[in-house]
């Protein structure tokens, strides 16, 4: 999927520099992050969790397309949240509609780290699609 909103105006966040892992939990799968990859997939900002996930073949709804017009991508940062990009305005409006909120929630579309540490997140229960459609 992909493509952009065009109700959002915020520039993309920049992408990191130094290399880092990226561990989701529960799945407790631990990406290492290359830099020089990104990108991953075509979902989400560039360098993005939901991106990286994606790309490593780890599954995160993403309703709209990684494009910022919902929530479902919610996640929340247990480690590492200080090397993230600020939170927009926009994706602070999206975060309103999530299910459990923390000062740690984050879109995993919008959430992009900068590598200066390794980053934990977590995909909260009510987000994970444990049905899906078509092959697997």
């Amino acid at each position: 999927m992909g493509g952009s909103n065009p109700y959002t105006k915020d520039a993309a966040p920049p992408l990191p520099k130094k290399a880092y892992q990226l561990t989701i939990l529960p799945a407790g799968v631990t990406i290492q992050v290359d830099p020089a990859r990104i990108p991953y997939s075509r979902t989400g900002h560039k360098g993005s969790i939901l991106e990286i996930a994606l790309g490593n073949d780890v599954e995160i709804d993403h309703a709209c397309g990684g494009v910022c017009a919902c929530s479902t991508c919610h996640i929340i940062v247990k480690q590492g949240l200080e090397s993230c990009s600020p939170a927009t305005e926009d994706e602070e409006d999206q975060i309103d509609n999530a299910r459990g909120v923390t000062r740690q929630s984050r879109l995993a579309c919008q959430c992009v780290p900068d590598g200066s540490c390794d980053v934990v997140v977590e995909v909260p229960a009510w987000n994970r699609n444990l049905v899906r459609e078509g092959p697997h």
